[in-house]
C-alpha cells in the first residue's frame, strides 16, 4: 500500500498521458518507479467509469492472477514464473499464478462451464493466452470481458490502425484483447545436416521424398503442425487469396481437394512411414533436438536461437521462410467476463505490453518473441534499446521476415482445414 500511496502522490502532480521514469536512488541499489496513466482519450473499461488508472492499480494490490497459457515452452514458463511474476509482485503487490495447459478448449469449456453454472462473477480464470478460432469461439460465447486494452498505459506504444493488430485472424478485436507478441511461421534446419535447405514447397516435397523418415510435422490442431498444413494448402490451391474473407464451403471443398491428395502422397516417407505423427510442438523439438529428423518448424522466429542459447539445439542450427512467404499474426491476451480478479488481469496485460517486458521477452536467451510495440510510438531510448537486441545465428533479419510475410485465414478457414486433416489424412 506504501507504494501505491507513493504512486498516487506523483501521479496528482504528472501530466496526463505517456510515461515518466521516476528514480529514488538508494546507497546501494537504484529503484525506479514507473508512473502510468491511461492514454489520453481512452474510456474507462465496463464497471470502472469515472474511475482512472491510479484507482484500477489500487484496486489490483492484493490481488491473485490466474493466468491459463500453453506451457509447451521451458523457456516461455519460466520467462512467465520467473521474471514476470517477480516483476508484477514488486511493482504491483500481484501474485501470479500461471496454470499450464495444453490446448485452449481446456480454459474456454472451463470458463462455459462456470457460466451454464451460474457463476458469473467467481470465476477461476482471470487472463487466458489466446488468439485465432479461440478468441472468436469466446466473443462469440459471450466469454470475454471488454472493452478495455485500450485503456491499459502501455496501449500508448501499440499502432491499433496495423489490421495486423487490430483484426485477430479477421475478426476484430475491439478491445477485448490486448496485443501479447506477434509470430511467424519459420522453417528449421541443421545446416551440418541439410546445407542447401528446400525453400519452396515444390523443392521440400521432392527432399522429403528424397530423404524417407527424416521430416514429420506436429498433428492438427496442435498450433504449428496446423500452419504447416496451412502453407501446404496456400500451394495446392494456387496462392492463398482465393480462401480469403468469410469462409466459402464450395471453395474450401474445390481447394483443399489438393492439399489432402499432396499430404497424403508424402505420407509414406515422413517419420515411422507417417503411421504416427508427433503430438504436439514440444514432441516435434524432441525429435529434432535428438536429430530423429532433419527439420524443425516454428511461429516464432527467433525460437531457434533461443534454443541454441540454451543448449537444446546444436549451434549448426539455422532457419529459412519459404520463397512464397510464411504466414504471421498477432497473439493477445483476453479476461474472461467472470473473473473476479479484472483490475489486476488489467495490471498484469499492461506489463506484459510494456516496453520492459517487451524488451526482455524478445532476448534469445528469454523467449525471443518478436516485439509488438510500434518502434515509432517510442522513445528514442527505447528504440536504441530493441535495436540492440542480439538476434542469435539462427533468426532471420527484420527485412527479410517482413518481406515474406503471408497473411492468415479466417478462423472458420483453419477449424475446417483442421477437421479436413483428420478425416482426410489420419483417418483415410
Amino acid at each position: 500500500m506504501k507504494k501505491i500511496a507513493l504512486l498516487l502522490l506523483i501521479l496528482s502532480l504528472a501530466a496526463c498521458g505517456g510515461e515518466t521514469a521516476v528514480t529514488e536512488p538508494t546507497p546501494s541499489t537504484p529503484v525506479t518507479t514507473i508512473v502510468e496513466s491511461a492514454p489520453e482519450g481512452a474510456a474507462p473499461p465496463p464497471g470502472y467509469e469515472g474511475q482512472t488508472w491510479a484507482d484500477i492499480l489500487a484496486e489490483a494490490e492484493g490481488q491473485t492472477v490466474n493466468f491459463y497459457m500453453w506451457g509447451g515452452s521451458d523457456l516461455i514458463n519460466s520467462w512467465v514464473t520467473g521474471y514476470v511474476a517477480t516483476a508484477v509482485q514488486e511493482q504491483y503487490g500481484i501474485t501470479l499464478n500461471m496454470v499450464p495447459i495444453v490446448d485452449a478448449t481446456e480454459y474456454i469449456n472451463k470458463v462455459l462451464g462456470e457460466k451454464e453454472a451460474g457463476r458469473d462473477s467467481d470465476g477461476t480464470v482471470d487472463l487466458v493466452w489466446v488468439n485465432g478460432e479461440n478468441f472468436r469461439t469466446m466473443r462469440q460465447g459471450d466469454l470475454l470481458y471488454g472493452n478495455w486494452s485500450q485503456f491499459l498505459p502501455s496501449a500508448a506504444y501499440v499502432n491499433w490502425a496495423d489490421p495486423s493488430v487490430a483484426n485477430d485472424f479477421g475478426f476484430a478485436v475491439d478491445g477485448y484483447e490486448s496485443p501479447y507478441g506477434k509470430a511467424q511461421f519459420v522453417m528449421i534446419y541443421d545446416s551440418a545436416r541439410v546445407p542447401e535447405p528446400p525453400r519452396t514447397i515444390p523443392a521440400l516435397i521432392e527432399w522429403i521424398k528424397a530423404n524417407p523418415g527424416q521430416f514429420t510435422y506436429a498433428a492438427p490442431p496442435d498450433f504449428t503442425g496446423s500452419a504447416f498444413v496451412r502453407h501446404i494448402c496456400y500451394h495446392a490451391a494456387g496462392g492463398y487469396e482465393t480462401l480469403l474473407g468469410e469462409f466459402d464451403q464450395a471453395v474450401f471443398d474445390e481447394k483443399s481437394a489438393a492439399c489432402w491428395a499432396l499430404l497424403n502422397e508424402i505420407e509414406p516417407f515422413l517419420w515411422r512411414e507417417g503411421q504416427t505423427y508427433p503430438e504436439n510442438r514440444a514432441r516435434q523439438i524432441d525429435l529434432f533436438a535428438n536429430s530423429e529428423v532433419s527439420f524443425d518448424m516454428a511461429y516464432n522466429p527467433a525460437e531457434a536461437s533461443s534454443l541454441v542459447e540454451n543448449g537444446r539445439y546444436p549451434t549448426t542450427t539455422r532457419t529459412f521462410v519459404f520463397d512464397s512467404g510464411t504466414i504471421a499474426n498477432t497473439h493477445y491476451v483476453a479476461i474472461p467476463y467472470n473473473s473476479p480478479n479484472k483490475a489486476a488481469a488489467m495490471v498484469v496485460a499492461n506489463f506484459l505490453l510494456s516496453p520492459e517486458a517487451q524488451l526482455s521477452k524478445a532476448q534469445p536467451e528469454n523467449w525471443g518473441d518478436l516485439p509488438v510495440l510500434d518502434p515509432a510510438l517510442l522513445s528514442a531510448d527505447w528504440q536504441s534499446q530493441f535495436a540492440a537486441i542480439p538476434r542469435g545465428t539462427a533468426t532471420l533479419s527484420t527485412e527479410e521476415l517482413a518481406a515474406a510475410r503471408l497473411p492468415e485465414l479466417q478462423a472458420p478457414w483453419l477449424t475446417a482445414f483442421e477437421q479436413g486433416w483428420q478425416e482426410w489424412v489420419l483417418q483415410r
